[in-house]
């Protein structure tokens, strides 16, 4: 496991992290991208405990997604099965795990007072802290994606499932956009990634 995640995580966080999976019962699976999750954290029907992560995130993410949920396992051993999955107690074991991994040699100076203030009170998903989400984009592989904040008013765009929509409005955190074929208004996060149409549907 520790050759594997060399190609993974920063180098520095190797000795940590393998201190963290230092358990018989618990396995890490790396997998393909899937578009609705970073990674997750299951009890298998044997008892033992399975962690995955995609394969196609930068090492920053990777590493914050690993120990994400390695949180889980960590929270489910000590408090229990009742408890909420993102509840307090996920949080503190998150927030405990995490420590020692802020810190310079770990992650680039940029990002570390944002992920300081996101661990004051971490959420389910980072992408839900827009100005994480963002800093740690920039160290991903280029693409020709194009962020919703970056679509023009009016202009359409098309996800990875080919669904097409307009942009609209700005509400408090997210936007509206309405999906041509079917008229639905949907909320879009300003970080999500998606391709931008040339053509603009009236």
């Amino acid at each position: 496991m520790q050759n594997t995640l060399k190609s993974y995580i920063p180098e520095q966080a190797i000795p940590k992290i393998i201190d963290l999976l230092d358990h018989d019962n618990l396995t890490v699976k790396i997998k393909r991208e899937r578009k609705t999750r970073h990674g997750d954290y299951k009890r298998l029907p044997n008892g033992k405990h399975q962690i995955t992560v995609n394969s196609n995130l930068n090492t920053y993410r990777f590493l914050i997604t690993l120990i994400h949920e390695i949180a889980h396992f960590e929270a489910y051993n000590n408090f229990g099965r009742l408890i909420k999955p993102h509840g307090k107690e996920w949080k503190h074991t998150f927030q405990h795990l995490m420590l020692p991994f802020l810190n310079p040699k770990i992650f680039p100076s940029e990002l570390l007072p944002l992920l300081a203030k996101h661990f004051k009170n971490p959420k389910a998903s980072s992408d839900t802290d827009e100005k994480l989400a963002f800093a740690l984009k920039q160290f991903d592989e280029p693409n020709d994606k194009t962020y919703i904040f970056e679509v023009p008013f009016g202009n359409t765009f098309k996800l990875y499932n080919g669904r097409v929509f307009k942009k609209g409005h700005k509400r408090v955190k997210r936007f509206e956009c309405i999906e041509i074929k079917t008229g639905r208004v949907y909320l879009f996060n300003p970080n999500a990634e998606v391709e931008l149409l040339n053509d603009v549907n009236e």
